[in-house]
């Protein structure tokens, strides 16, 4: 594949899947700086690897395995220095449609309790809610489905824990 064919593919492929990258990075980063050098972390990493992507699979699928892949490593990386909160996301537009302020609400509990699980379950969790299958989550992870199906049962558990002894 040529330079030109390359690059129009890639943008197509960026532009079809931004959601992703949205989702991924904001779990992942809160200052607007860091979810920039995420970002380009992911999309130098999906660049290089490119030509080498397996038709096999779903082109969502392989980008979640590198960005997650990329984003925890960049966690790793930088853990130790405090992140300010931001709810920036300006790199990458992206809107939600909001159902209705109830929703909302509870998504953003959702996800302020996500935040608190460590990085292996947070992935895991956050595909299952993109509705990914057992299988798909296995392949991007690199766990067993049957692994997949418990940690999954787990992670329900310990947010529903979490959650009930947060309210009282």
């Amino acid at each position: 594949m040529n330079q030109k064919e390359k690059t129009r593919r890639f943008k197509k492929i960026i532009k079809e899947n931004k959601g992703i990258l949205y989702k991924v990075i904001n779990s992942y980063c809160k200052d607007v700086a860091d979810k920039k050098d995420l970002e380009q972390e992911i999309l130098i990493q999906l660049w290089k690897s490119l030509e080498k992507y397996n038709n096999e699979y779903k082109i969502s699928t392989w980008i979640y395995r590198i960005a997650m892949n990329v984003s925890i490593s960049f966690y790793r990386k930088n853990k130790n220095t405090p992140s300010k909160l931001s709810i920036d996301s300006i790199f990458i537009e992206h809107k939600y449609e909001e159902k209705n302020d109830d929703f909302h609400e509870k998504s953003r509990i959702l996800h302020f309790f996500i935040d608190k699980l460590n990085k292996l379950d947070k992935a895991i969790i956050l595909l299952y809610l993109d509705n990914y299958n057992y299988k798909e989550i296995s392949e991007i992870i690199g766990i067993t489905k049957t692994n997949v199906a418990t940690k999954i049962n787990r992670i329900k558990n310990k947010l529903k824990k979490t959650y009930n002894n947060g309210i009282k």
